[in-house]
């Protein structure tokens, strides 16, 4: 089978990469010409790990090209993805113009029957939508059919989600649809992948759904972590009594500074104006994007407070700046917050992130740049752990304390154990982990 992929964003290019690994012809197009010419020159535009050896691979093995010519991609295959943004609007909804003008394109140069994937994240009912709109292009000429196969693709382990899915959705209404996108998927058959098979409508809200769901539980560990430090509990023990329960699970229960990135803050958003705009308060998910809000702003207070009662002119090492390990994503970022913050109150930052260093310029300004944690805390008044790279798990605390002008942590991710800090001579701060937890005086 060959298939094209339209968009050669972080889902596009990731999803047209591995169906080429499972031995699918793919065409990715786009209408960035230098970024078309980098790729293929083997340079990735996003940080992914493995992604860079999966394109060469597939590349040098001709089931992966990548090109600017929307009909030599859309003539070549009988699936076709949509893979573009859906940027939030200012109020909140998913921005259809990409999916849209895509769509008016793709159907101008169609040459016969073609079914047409959406893989953008999609608001209810943009199925029926995409395919009104090419039925108004084709004018009957050929016959095409919409469907919706949401992408659940985790940043910094995109390739596993895509190549050991824990579950496909696909959402159709017609007979020949599912039967294409079965084959397709055909080798996730022997990995037993389990497969939802539903309708558009369905399949599109499904993929909100799960976001928001975990959303909450992100936002509600954070509520109780903050209850922690008042009453003298501590977070990590709340979080795995909560976690051993099988029917809440242990992931996403981890305190920190609120989530980030390119999909829970829009889909959140999103699925709220989803629902004002069918006369319905979607009360539980509003409250989740008030308190993720919020804990942005707790970290930036606990920063400040452990600085004492006059930051300025002080200066405060970040460690981390990407939304999470394992990418260059600053999206909604909690460090955004955290930097300006700490900036308007007159505090100097230096930071150090593994990847989104160069990404971060274009999102905050006046930061110096580090080469490395240690580097990053010298003559600091402050270090702060932002986000939990591996890196940062292992930290030489000796030779962070020496370089402190001041031995202050503030562990936003309650990475390290508060005995062990203090005992190694540290004013320690983290979430939801009052010293007092841990028979402590503070």
């Amino acid at each position: 089978m060959n298939i094209c992929v339209i968009g050669t964003g972080y889902v596009g290019l990731v999803t047209g990469t591995c169906f080429a690994e499972f031995g699918v012809h793919v065409t990715c197009v786009d209408n960035d010409e230098k970024k078309i010419e980098a790729l293929r020159r083997g340079e990735i535009p996003i940080y992914e790990p493995g992604l860079d050896r999966m394109v060469a691979k597939n590349v040098a093995e001709g089931r992966l090209t990548f090109t600017t010519d929307l009909k030599e991609g859309v003539d070549s295959s009988l699936v076709v993805m949509i893979a573009v943004g859906t940027p939030p609007g200012e109020d909140g909804s998913a921005d259809l113009h990409y999916v849209e003008q895509v769509a008016r394109d793709v159907a101008k140069v169609m040459d016969g029957y073609k079914l047409i994937i959406n893989k953008s994240t999609v608001p209810v009912g943009t199925a029926r939508h995409v395919k009104r709109i090419m039925e108004e292009v084709l004018q009957g000429r050929h016959r095409v059919d919409i469907a919706s196969n949401p992408e659940f693709l985790r940043e910094g382990s995109a390739i596993e989600d895509c190549m050991r899915p824990n579950r496909v959705v696909i959402g159709v209404d017609d007979e020949r649809a599912r039967a294409i996108l079965q084959d397709l998927y055909r080798p996730l058959y022997l990995l037993e992948t389990p497969m939802v098979i539903t309708n558009p409508e369905t399949a599109e809200l499904i993929k909100y759904s799960a976001n928001a769901f975990l959303a909450t539980k992100i936002s509600f560990i954070n509520e109780c972590a903050n209850l922690c430090e008042k009453v003298g509990a501590n977070v990590q023990d709340v979080a795995r009594g909560m976690g051993l329960d099988r029917r809440i699970g242990a992931k996403f229960l981890h305190a920190g500074p609120g989530y980030g990135g390119s999909c829970f803050p829009k889909d959140t958003l999103a699925l709220t104006r989803i629902a004002r705009e069918h006369d319905y308060t979607f009360e539980i998910v509003d409250s989740v994007v008030a308190v993720n809000e919020r804990q942005k702003q707790r970290g930036l207070e606990i920063i400040l407070a452990a600085l004492g009662d006059n930051p300025e002119g002080k200066t405060v090492a970040l460690l981390g700046l990407a939304f999470k390990p394992n990418t260059d994503d600053m999206r909604e970022a909690p460090s955004i917050v955290i930097v300006r913050g700490l900036q308007a109150a007159g505090v100097r930052v230096r930071a150090y992130d593994p990847a989104a260093m160069e990404t971060s310029k274009a999102e905050i300004d006046h930061v110096v740049y580090c080469d490395d944690a240690y580097e990053t805390a010298e003559g600091a008044d402050c270090i702060a752990l932002v986000t939990e790279w591996n890196v940062f798990r292992n930290l030489d605390l000796d030779r962070i304390r020496e370089a402190l002008k001041t031995p202050t942590f503030v562990d936003l991710r309650n990475v390290y154990n508060p005995a062990r800090m203090v005992e190694a001579g540290f004013n320690y701060h983290s979430i939801g982990r009052p010293l007092s937890s841990y028979g402590i005086e503070g």
